[in-house]
Parts: structure tokens; C-alpha cells; sequence
């Protein structure tokens, strides 16, 4: 079944990654019609100069038609001499090469739109289907271009869905690795061609309310265990979007009008928060979970400072401890609390990962 939900769904969507032929067509598409051009300038005055006295242009234009096309009308310039004979085979063996040319590069302008469009969809979905722990982004507008550039900064891959196909080629350059679909992010063969059976999260963040409900709610249908953060609008749809599943809802204009309180109240706070987003280094908050088959340890075997990270707090499921001493035991399952760079990121995760190999 699912194989041909992915049939099925792979012939609406867009990819946008693979070197297209297509500017190669086109530019040699505009060569043959240039030469064809010139060829019938060339004619045309060929074929009045050699013409009786008083032959009109349209008469020598017509003869360099039925020449360069061979077509095989009667010649309205009579042709008498061998000179005057082998222009017009010249002529006609240049011009049908030419229109050979042109007609080819044509026929392949259009097989190639085709066949380019095929070989892309297939590279992005088999791309696709090796992710795992991804995130899939239901929404490319301004919202959801935000939420792709920090996953990218941040070194996590992603899935984005939209109908539209304009905001995928506006962020291609910025997001090489990124992966895109086009199509109705709430239809159940999108999110299967996003491989939500192996994702991580959920972004139901397109501008439109219930459709953001029928994107968590399909989510939750496919994959009980992912999370999903909605965006809504109407806070009188909050309730209803918990209904569905949504695990966490942001509300665009309640959280602007904190942002802008904050603002006022602590601009240091606000200041900082800003210069970490928008650092080169990429520098972020993040939590990372400690597996639930690790060893415990001492939160020194980690180091609670880095050349990468800080490690902040510790939550373990309501309490959290800030700046937890050297001799913290860490258990399966708590949460680290960390400022990261990228690279500090991966640095903390590899330890997890330590602290699941040296088991006994």
C-alpha cells in the first residue's frame, strides 16, 4: 500500500536540485535560428543579384525558401549557369541541416522538460527515503523559509512541503542540501513521500488554520510517536489543535506582542538573544536527550565547558537543575540543556552515543 501511495504522490511533486540540459537546449535552439536567419539574408541576396533585371525581393526571398526547405516548387529564378546551380545547392544543403538542427533541438527542448523533471523527482525521493530523525516543514512561506534556514544553520535535515513551487527556487542557492516536495502537505501521500514514518517532528505552519489541523492530525495518523509544533492563528482554535494532536502551538501575534514587550522591558536580554540567532558561528540553546539504554556517569566525564558548548541545566522530567556541579550524576533519559555551536552539538551527541557503547 504504501508503495503505491509513493507511486502515486511522486508524479505531483517538484524537485529542484540536478544540473538541468535545458539552458544547453535552448542556447543551441538560438543558434540554429540565427544561422537559419542569416542563411535567409544570404539567399535572398544571393538570389536577386543573380536574377534577371527587375525581379522583385519577395520573388528572391521566395526562392531561398523553397531552396533551404526543398520543398520542390517550381523556381521562379531561373537557374542557368553551374555558378548559379551550386549556390543554390549550397543553399539547400546548408539550409536543410539547419532546419534539421532546429527541429531536433526543439523535439529535445520538450522530451527533456519531461525526462529532467522524472530524473529529478526520482534523485530527491530516493534522497528522501535514507533520512532519518529529519524534520518535515508543511508551509514555504515567510514563516516556513525561518524555520528551514535555522534547522539548515543548525545542521538538521528537513523535508519542506508547499503548493507552490516559486519559494522552493527562491531559497535553492541558500539551501543546497535541502529537500523539497510540492504538493498539499495535509494529503496523507505527501507526508508519506516526506518519510514521516522515520521523521522526527512536524512543522504544521502554513497560513491557514485548519489546514494546519489536518496536517497534525494526519501526522499523528501516520506516526503516533512524532512530534508536531502547529502555528495558529485564531487563538480559539488552540484547543482544537491539542484535539488533533499538535504537542506544542505557537500563536504568530501572541508571542510578536511578548517579543515586543521584551523589547522594551529588557533590551539587554532581547539584544543578546538576537546577536546569538544571527552569530556566524550559529550559537544555540538546544536540549539533547540521553539515551534511555546509556550507562549513568558523572556529568564531568563530559566536561561542563567546551571550546563549542556550555552545558546549562539538566531537566529531569519537571525539575530542572541550573548549572549542575561536576559531580552530577546523569541518568538515562534527563535532558541536557547546553549553549552549542554546530559543531558543539555534534560534540555532545557523539559522548551520548559513547555512554550507549560502553555499556557493560
Amino acid at each position: 500500500m504504501r508503495s503505491v501511495r509513493h507511486q502515486k504522490a511522486l508524479r505531483r511533486h517538484q524537485s529542484l536540485h540536478r544540473p538541468s540540459n535545458l539552458p544547453r537546449i535552448l542556447r543551441r535552439f538560438y543558434m540554429a535560428i540565427a544561422v537559419f536567419m542569416g542563411l535567409l539574408v544570404l539567399g535572398s541576396t544571393g538570389f536577386h543579384a543573380i536574377a534577371p533585371t527587375g525581379t522583385s525581393w519577395s520573388d528572391a526571398i521566395f526562392m531561398t525558401l523553397i531552396t533551404v526547405t526543398t520543398v520542390g516548387y517550381d523556381e521562379v529564378i531561373a537557374l542557368h549557369t553551374v555558378w548559379q546551380r551550386l549556390f543554390a545547392g549550397l543553399m539547400a544543403i546548408t539550409g536543410f541541416g539547419t532546419l534539421t538542427f532546429l527541429f531536433t533541438s526543439l523535439t529535445m527542448f520538450f522530451f527533456e522538460s519531461d525526462i529532467d523533471d522524472r530524473l529529478r523527482r526520482a534523485r530527491m525521493q530516493r534522497a528522501i527515503n535514507k533520512l532519518t530523525g529529519h524534520y518535515i516543514v508543511c508551509g514555504f512561506g515567510r514563516v516556513g523559509r525561518n524555520v528551514a534556514r535555522e534547522l539548515s544553520l543548525t545542521q538538521r535535515s528537513f523535508v519542506a512541503i508547499d503548493e507552490r513551487e516559486e519559494p522552493f527556487r527562491q531559497e535553492v542557492d541558500s539551501m543546497q542540501h535541502a529537500l523539497f516536495l510540492q504538493g498539499d502537505a495535509s494529503d496523507d501521500d505527501m507526508l508519506l513521500m516526506a518519510n514521516i514514518e522515520q521523521a522526527r517532528g512536524v512543522f504544521a505552519i502554513t497560513g491557514d488554520d485548519s489546514r494546519n489541523l489536518m496536517i497534525a492530525l494526519s501526522a499523528k495518523q501516520l506516526n503516533a510517536d512524532i512530534r508536531v509544533v502547529a502555528r495558529c492563528h485564531d487563538v480559539r482554535n488552540i484547543p482544537k489543535m491539542k484535539k488533533a494532536g499538535a504537542d506544542a502551538i505557537v500563536s504568530p501575534d501572541f508571542t510578536g506582542g511578548m517579543r515586543i514587550a521584551s523589547a522594551m522591558v529588557r533590551p539587554h536580554v532581547v539584544n543578546f538573544l538576537d546577536e546569538m540567532l544571527r552569530s556566524d558561528d550559529g550559537l544555540r540553546v538546544e536540549e539533547l536527550v540521553v539515551p534511555g539504554n546509556a550507562r549513568s556517569c558523572r556529568i564531568d566525564e563530559f566536561g561542563l565547558r567546551g571550546q563549542h558548548y556550555i552545558i546549562v541545566a539538566v531537566r529531569d522530567h519537571k525539575t530542572s537543575i541550573f548549572n549542575p556541579p561536576a559531580d552530577f550524576m546523569l541518568q538515562p533519559l534527563q535532558t541536557l540543556i547546553a549553549m552549542v555551536s554546530p559543531a558543539g552539538r555534534v560534540e555532545l551527541l557523539q559522548s551520548l552515543q559513547q555512554l550507549h557503547q560502553n555499556l557493560p
